[in-house]
């Protein structure tokens, strides 16, 4: 399986990424960001694009590609809907429409968020935005698309978050995540459970479009 990567770098991603390097079944994997994973590995390959809105000058690397996992994102806070909008909704579907034309056959998986709003009518700006994305992201004409909506993520590995209040807080909480963890499974997944349902969606399929935390925890085994 040749899959896709887009935002590698971030904790998420990080985590997809260590998951799909390890899988046997993965033969290569192309990180796409706008930084570099600044990893080597001997199915890694990278591409660093500075302009994630137009892949028309990379359209020849991003063919024969059966899998993509969407793990790119930024938070609401502080940010018109204008903005949030353009950096979550634009700036996906731009890269889900190349994807879709060089590689019908292919399997997209986009990571979303738990409480995302699918009637697009809600109070909530970033689930509407969410819903927004998902909605237009199962329409398109792939294989197959499946949304992701976990809770809480907890790192694992010593994978870390790029948002410095994110990582305070998993630090100072860290010697009992695992405990919330089991405790609240329908709220709190990590890093390792959400890249291997991605992986097993992407192989196997998923028995729904949208999954919830616990159906992510299902599928990951």
């Amino acid at each position: 399986m040749n899959v896709v990567l887009f935002g590698a770098s971030g904790m998420i991603g990080q985590g997809v990424l260590r998951e799909c390097l390890l899988d046997p079944d993965v033969t290569s994997v192309l990180a796409v960001g706008r930084s570099s994973t600044g990893q080597q590995y001997p199915k890694l390959r990278e591409i660093v694009q500075k302009n994630l809105f137009d892949y028309s000058a990379i359209e020849d690397r991003l063919t024969g590609l059966d899998a993509c996992f969407f793990c790119l994102g930024v938070s609401s806070a502080g940010m018109s809907e204008t903005d949030y909008r353009r950096v979550t909704y634009d700036l996906t579907i731009a890269a889900a429409e190349t994807l879709a034309r060089l590689n019908p056959n292919m399997v997209f998986v986009f990571v979303s968020g738990a409480g995302t709003d699918s009637s697009e009518k809600g109070r909530s700006m970033w689930a509407r935005v969410k819903g927004q994305t998902e909605n237009a992201l199962l329409r398109m004409p792939f294989r197959a698309a499946y949304m992701f909506r976990p809770g809480a993520i907890v790192p694992l590995h010593g994978i870390k978050s790029k948002t410095r209040v994110y990582q305070l807080a998993y630090t100072l909480i860290g010697p009992i995540l695992p405990w919330l963890e089991r405790r609240w499974p329908d709220q709190i997944t990590t890093t390792e459970k959400l890249g291997r349902a991605m992986l097993k969606a992407a192989r196997d399929g998923a028995p729904k479009k949208i999954l919830e935390t616990r159906d992510i925890a299902t599928l990951a085994g």
